[in-house]
């Protein structure tokens, strides 16, 4: 009987299941009496408070609830509703008046058929000479707030569309200079722009393996193998590898998030993170031209990560012994949907972990580095993005996007060469362009009392106690208040920020803490007073601190699409709460200026940012001393042996 009733307990984070979803969506449907106009944006976990997660002691299930959010065609309104699972009850509904919800799946495909149906749209098109609709690609792009009639008054989108000379065809070859502006909620075309284009580009754009040239015949087999099994371990959402424990979620706008990361450090459980996630994304163009200056997808809040994350394939997207996590949500009708296969788990070899020869004895110790994957992709439109967290047996713990797909791109008249972009094949032009992610790092260093330090590497004053000018210190200084704790990188100091408790000493009286490596990074190059940067403020600096809020999950506010600005980070830090020795929150923002190249089209190889997050004082030693030596085969014994090795005399 005790089994049974552990079986019944289910963790306060574990995601919604296909089974609660329904639950939801039918409580509140007959609840509020909800019609065919009323859309499902999204359904997600309403996560329990963070007191009483940590105090969950497996014994007996919190009550479980839904955050919905549903967006009615008719009166052009925002809801957001709280549905009990545990009582089958709605626990709230309020209207959000003057939002726009995120971009729903379904938009997007029901706003291609209305374009292509619309007259005025066919009509642009036979004035390019295009007389076969079927073959226009119609991408539904966030129509941003630069002021407009429209943006303030109805749900709109300005799609971008291009031309395929087959169904099978890389239609973003052929761009052309038409932009319908299409009402969501009617699903009607408003009006359709016209730019000037002198011509089609006429050159194709292969990269499908069915139409590429001859391959590479002189690349080997490689087989990743584990004949014993990972070295981790799944129970439901909840992951152990090695010393991490950690649980993995999803939902619809954020896609992969990251729960209550610890590291058992001599048999204790030591907390890092409480949640870890992509907070916000918004990919800005640098081109003028009429037909690429709105551009500023906000892909995480306007569109949804989660929602259009791939279903991943063994072999291509990930190799080796894979573990996979299906995603459940819904489409905006309020059925069940399951991405399958959403999450991949997997553990990879990275290269040496420490190593080190005595040459006076020729004894050699080594120790080779594996990490923990868990990773995720999502398709927006022509960009693929993936999200990877590692986990390192020395304690570090890296973010990582790799960012590929194909470029949104211009045309070219004939001897035109483009100033705010490359040129990438005949005809064609790709702009210059950034991408700004934001991560979301609720910390938990050995308990909630956090602080941030910032540290810039100083050369010490000349003088006698520096007798040969070659001094250097770390200084370190807190961020004490919101204010302070708005910040940037600076590559004069090799600066870089730790996060510590400074009520839990290790060994040496250090506070126990992690830092933060950065990786690539870089600024805006927008006008502060563009449009832009009212509404993704978050990107004008590296890091913020804040004081924990569940209800500030977002850098650019809950509901960027269509918002004029002014929420998020750059409204809350406002508050200049206190951020010392508290439960503190550290969003991290992070940049790819991408001048395109030609070596990036057809199809662009993967770019990487991200940053890790580096034990500083956390641990009395390198955590990795106990990791074992790599077995190997030898052809002449046949046998294995260690790749560590004593000395001979």
């Amino acid at each position: 009987m005790e089994l049974i009733q552990k079986q019944k307990v289910k963790h306060p984070l574990e995601p919604l299941s296909t089974e609660e979803i329904a639950l939801a969506v039918k409580v509140l449907r007959e609840t509020k009496h909800l019609g065919a106009f009323d859309r499902f944006v999204s359904v997600m976990l309403k996560e329990p408070k963070k007191s009483d997660v940590l105090l969950f002691d497996n014994s007996k299930s919190l009550d479980r609830e839904a955050a919905i959010i549903i967006l009615n065609n008719t009166q052009n309104a925002c809801f957001e509703a709280t549905v009990s699972l545990t009582s089958e009850t709605v626990v709230s509904w309020v209207h959000v008046p003057g939002v726009q919800p995120t971009i729903m799946l379904d938009e997007q495909i029901e706003c291609e058929i209305a374009v292509k149906e619309d007259v005025a749209f066919q009509a642009a098109l036979a004035r390019l000479g295009v007389m076969d609709a079927s073959l226009v690609m119609v991408d539904l792009w966030s129509a941003g707030n630069f002021g407009g009639a429209y943006e303030n008054s109805r749900r709109i989108a300005r799609p971008l569309c291009f031309l395929r000379s087959k169904p099978s065809e890389n239609g973003y070859a052929r761009p052309l200079g038409i932009i319908p502006v299409v009402d969501l909620n009617e699903m009607k075309v408003l009006q359709v722009e016209e730019y000037p284009y002198k011509a089609i580009p006429s050159q194709p754009a292969h990269y499908a393996l069915a139409e590429t040239g001859p391959l590479r015949a002189d690349l080997k087999r490689i087989d990743i193998t584990q004949p014993d099994g990972p070295s981790f371990a799944i129970d439901s959402h909840e992951v152990n590898w090695q010393k991490w424990n950690l649980r993995v979620g999803f939902n619809a706008r954020e896609g992969l998030t990251i729960h209550t990361i610890s590291y058992t450090d001599g048999g204790v459980k030591r907390p890092v993170l409480y949640r870890a996630s992509l907070s916000e994304m918004v990919v800005p163009y640098g081109d003028p031209g009429p037909t690429q200056n709105r551009k500023n997808a906000f892909d995480s809040g306007e569109y949804g990560i989660g929602q259009l994350a791939n279903s991943l394939e063994l072999g291509c997207d990930c190799v080796g012994y894979i573990r996979y996590l299906d995603a459940a949500m819904t489409n905006s009708r309020g059925d069940t949907v399951v991405i399958k296969n959403a999450i991949c788990m997997h553990e990879e070899d990275y290269g040496i972990l420490w190593k080190h020869t005595d040459w006076r004895t020729n004894e050699v110790e080594v120790r080779r580095s594996r990490r923990l994957v868990i990773s995720s992709i999502s398709t927006v439109a022509n960009y693929e993005y993936g999200f990877f967290w590692y986990f390192y047996q020395d304690g570090n713990i890296e973010f990582q996007v790799k960012l590929t797909g194909i470029l949104s791109v211009g045309c070219l008249t004939d001897g035109e060469k483009p100033l705010y972009g490359t040129m990438v094949a005949p005809e064609l032009y790709a702009p210059n362009h950034q991408h700004f992610f934001n991560v979301r790092l609720d910390l938990q260093i050995d308990g909630n009392e956090n602080s941030v330090y910032e540290v810039d590497t100083v050369p010490a004053p000349l003088g006698p106690e520096n007798p040969m000018s070659n001094a250097f210190m770390a200084k370190s200084t807190l961020l004490a208040v919101e204010n302070e704790a708005v910040r940037d990188l600076k590559l004069e100091t090799a600066r870089y920020w730790k996060f510590v408790n400074d009520n839990v000493k290790n060994d040496m009286n250090q506070s126990v803490g992690y830092k933060i490596v950065p990786g690539e990074n870089c600024f805006p190059f927008a006008a502060p007073e563009s449009d832009l940067i009212k509404r993704a403020g978050f990107i004008t600096h590296h890091m913020w601190v804040t004081p924990y809020d569940p209800d500030e999950l977002y850098a650019a506010g809950k509901y960027p699409n269509q918002h004029a600005g002014g929420d998020g980070l750059t409204k809350w830090s406002k508050q200049n709460r206190s951020v010392e020795n508290t439960d503190i929150v550290v969003w991290y923002t992070m940049g790819h200026n991408h001048i395109p190249r030609p070596e990036d089209w057809p199809v662009m190889p993967a770019a990487y940012t991200g940053f890790l997050l580096k034990p500083t004082g956390f641990f009395n030693c390198s955590p990795a001393l106990d990791a074992p030596p790599t077995l190997k085969k030898t052809a002449a014994s046949g046998g294995d042996t260690c790749c560590s090795r004593e000395g001979h005399g």
